[in-house]
């Protein structure tokens, strides 16, 4: 009996230690998502406002620069970092030819903190084709 009363204490004890340890397990793929979600809105918001982006890019199509999705295809192509690019400090990958055209908006880009500058990269490569 005193076996059993012990191996039962132990099996309590080791379940409770197992759901004391899942309350600290690491945020959800849905907490994630939800997390990228917001990023890829103030990218959004970014894009559309502060960063003048919307000027000459469009998703799917070329305005005056090229599209969202040419520019995602091309710097996974490449292994580019645009991160990089927008904050003026790697050289233009898509089309160089209008990046003369393009250094006013880097200067917006630029002084974007590294949060809001993510939050665009996230947004442009939510435009994956």
């Amino acid at each position: 009996m005193k076996k059993i009363i012990a191996t039962s204490l132990l099996v309590i004890l080791f379940s409770c230690k197992n759901d004391a340890a899942k309350k600290n397990e690491t945020p959800s793929t849905e907490t994630h998502v939800s997390e990228m979600q917001k990023q890829i809105e103030l990218g959004e918001t970014l894009f559309n406002g502060k960063g003048n982006c919307y000027a000459c890019h469009k998703p799917d199509q070329k305005i005056i620069g090229p599209s969202l999705q040419e520019m995602v295809k091309i710097y996974k192509a490449k292994n580019g970092n645009m991160y990089n690019f927008l904050k003026k400090d790697a050289q233009p990958l898509v089309d160089p030819t209008q990046y003369e055209v393009m250094k006013t908006n880097l200067s917006i880009t630029k002084a974007m903190s590294d949060t809001e500058v993510n939050a665009l990269v996230a947004y442009i490569y939510s435009h994956n084709e």
